[in-house]
């Protein structure tokens, strides 16, 4: 296909025919990838940009008005995909990873703060998934202030001496569910489990 006519490229890659997609692709690649790099693109922006502009290609194969102008068509698209790209660029600065906002003001790193994350939402999972008593027994025992064993007894209606007793068979049950939580560094670790054993 490499004589044939723009026009019949597009008509025959419209309907379906992969060479004549090729022989797009070999025709236009250069244009593309060259105006995406007279933007100042990265090689891996400008390749994305590549990658977008046939894609749009691809999605409007069959409404190109003008066949024969399809070069001026992948030359707008890559220009505007071009500035689209850098206008991205602009709303998100690079950081960089070495730099004091990657630290957090309690001089942990962001991402100890987001494997805590993750462990305190699997072990928000596990205490849903515990029987109705100990979700009851353990909330009560998290209360803050946290409640005397008489007050909870009040509240539950348990004998005092139980209590002790079910809130380790309850936290034995919670850790056993938990067990495939993300593992946290010793300090986070230490905290979570402050907060989950109350």
């Amino acid at each position: 296909m490499d004589g044939a006519s723009t026009a019949s490229l597009v008509a025959a890659a419209a309907a379906g025919e992969d060479s004549a997609w090729d022989g797009l692709v070999g025709r236009f690649a250069g244009l593309v990838w060259s105006i995406a790099r007279d933007f100042g693109l990265s090689p891996a922006d400008a390749a994305d940009v590549s990658q977008t502009t046939w894609l749009r290609l691809a999605e409007h194969l069959d409404r190109i008005r003008d066949p024969q102008r399809v070069g001026a068509w992948l030359a707008t698209t890559a220009r505007n995909e071009s500035v689209r790209t850098l206008r991205r660029a602009q709303r998100q600065p690079p950081v960089d990873p070495e730099s004091d906002s990657f630290i957090q003001e309690d001089g942990c790193s962001v991402d100890t703060g987001l494997l805590e994350a993750e462990r305190d939402a699997a072990l928000w999972r596990a205490f849903e998934s515990l029987s109705s008593p100990c979700k009851v027994l353990l909330r009560a025992l998290m209360a803050d202030p946290t409640p005397s064993y008489a007050e909870v007894s009040a509240m539950l209606g348990l004998p005092v001496g139980s209590i002790g007793p079910n809130r380790s068979r309850c936290l034995d049950r919670l850790r056993r569910r938990a067990e495939f939580a993300t593992p946290l560094p010793k300090s986070a670790r230490s905290s979570t489990d402050r907060r989950a054993v109350g």
